[in-house]
């Protein structure tokens, strides 16, 4: 795999020469959605074919797989132009393999809400190990609030990818109550109708694991979410469900403000079979123009992570968005909109402005002026950004990563993953991860 950063000048012709391979599959692997209409500093992943076949009359995707040696999610993984979707013609040219070792295993999960686009969702998943509906709330007497989330634990299903039941105490205003949380954590008796509830779940819905997102928990709450956690881990484990707990990003055990308060990563990592580090929104709807994960600030929660928390529990964040905003920045009154990588190009396209690159922050940023005369700062994420991030996990040995979230396209983030990784195909059962 490359990454080529168009320079002034470029065409994709061109470029497709100068590397030797198809431009039909530069635009294909990258959705290209005009390739007349490159912009300077956009990023282009370029991946190099070593063995091809030619699909026969009478094959299937299932027997060029087994005759490959290849499973069904990996072909997948390789011609993004099937869209995830198993219909093959005589004549068409499927890509085996790609030039390159196979990198070390990872533990892909990701995000999300059941509105998402099908089509997206279809040539995702199989680049995930998991896929996590987002989310389950919770009522005061420990019933759940229910989640339509059938349609994608099916779709899932379907080509190999399980599913996390995921619980929050998000409530129907889009905020995490610490006053709900704090009423489960404190209660012992609606724990156990809560615990009753979500194992009932797990099972009638086919999840194969639970992924718990408590925020703002109050300070003194900090101890009692991670017997909590504990506790679903005793109770789940035996079934063969491992618990998941997410972690506000912190850089030290006594980090100030409410938003860390109530994680400890040394109580609730000890509690949890795998533990989820949210490394993004350092950039926010509400902050002024920045990277959305700057590769410093993630780093920097890794490290104190891996002095709490064994390597192999943790799954590293990755943001799967943008923001766009407008200027002058005047906090309090300033609102970014989220924008997907794919959208924040074609808005440097559309403004004719060139992108940069953060060498620092690891991350492309550029401006431009609307019609209106409004000047704007969009931050997001490329291939480079995406790949530096990527390689902490092996940098510091850790289990994998997690997503947030799909509902937005973002094709070159799958490539640079599919090309630094081998993707798990099966989740481990509760029993064999490490308590």
């Amino acid at each position: 795999m490359e990454i080529y950063v168009v320079q002034p000048g470029d065409n994709l012709f061109g470029i497709a020469q100068a590397f030797g391979v198809p431009m039909s599959q530069i635009m294909e692997d990258n959705r290209l959605p005009n390739p007349s209409l490159l912009v300077v500093g956009q990023t282009l992943v370029i991946r190099f074919p070593e063995e091809v076949y030619t699909v026969q009359p009478g094959d299937t995707l299932a027997s060029v797989a087994l005759q490959s040696g290849l499973s069904l999610r990996q072909l997948y993984r390789n011609n993004p132009i099937l869209e995830g979707q198993p219909t093959l013609y005589p004549g068409q040219t499927l890509v085996l393999r790609y030039q390159g070792s196979p990198g070390p295993s990872v533990t892909v999960n990701s995000y999300a809400y059941p509105f998402i686009n099908q089509s997206l969702l279809q040539r995702t998943l199989p680049f995930l190990t998991y896929l996590t509906p987002f989310t389950y709330g919770i009522q005061e007497d420990g019933e759940l609030v229910s989640l339509d989330d059938e349609p994608l634990i099916a779709m899932g299903r379907a080509v190999g990818t399980a599913a996390l039941m995921h619980l929050s105490t998000l409530t129907e205003s889009g905020n995490f109550s610490n006053d709900l949380a704090n009423l489960v954590l404190n209660d012992l008796s609606l724990q156990e109708v809560l615990i009753d509830n979500v194992l009932t779940t797990l099972q009638t819905k086919g999840y194969s694991g639970l992924d718990v997102d408590f925020e703002f928990v109050f300070p003194q709450d900090a101890l009692p979410y991670a017997a909590f956690i504990r506790r679903l881990r005793d109770r789940l484990n035996p079934l063969g469900y491992p618990v998941i707990v997410a972690l506000v990003p912190k850089t030290s055990s006594d980090q100030p403000g409410l938003l860390y308060e109530g994680h400890s990563y040394r109580d609730l990592g000890e509690a949890a079979n795998r533990v989820f580090l949210m490394t993004y929104e350092w950039g926010y709807t509400y902050g002024p123009p920045m990277a959305v994960a700057p590769l410093p600030n993630v780093r920097a929660v890794v490290e104190y992570a891996l002095t709490e928390i064994p390597a192999e529990k943790l799954w590293l964040g990755v943001p799967n968005y943008g923001y766009d905003w407008p200027l002058p920045f005047l906090q309090g009154e300033t609102r970014a909109t989220s924008i997907s990588p794919q959208y924040a190009v074609s808005l440097a396209a559309r403004y004719r402005s060139s992108i940069s690159y953060d060498e620092t922050a690891q991350a492309p940023w550029f401006r431009y002026t609307d019609e209106n005369g409004t000047e704007h700062e969009v931050w997001f994420e490329d291939a480079r950004s995406i790949r530096a991030k990527l390689s902490l996990i092996p940098e510091y040995g850790l289990d994998g990563a997690g997503y947030w979230n799909l509902m937005r396209p973002f094709p070159q983030n799958w490539l640079v993953l599919d090309s630094l990784f081998t993707i798990r195909e099966t989740p481990l059962p509760a029993g064999l991860l490490r308590s």
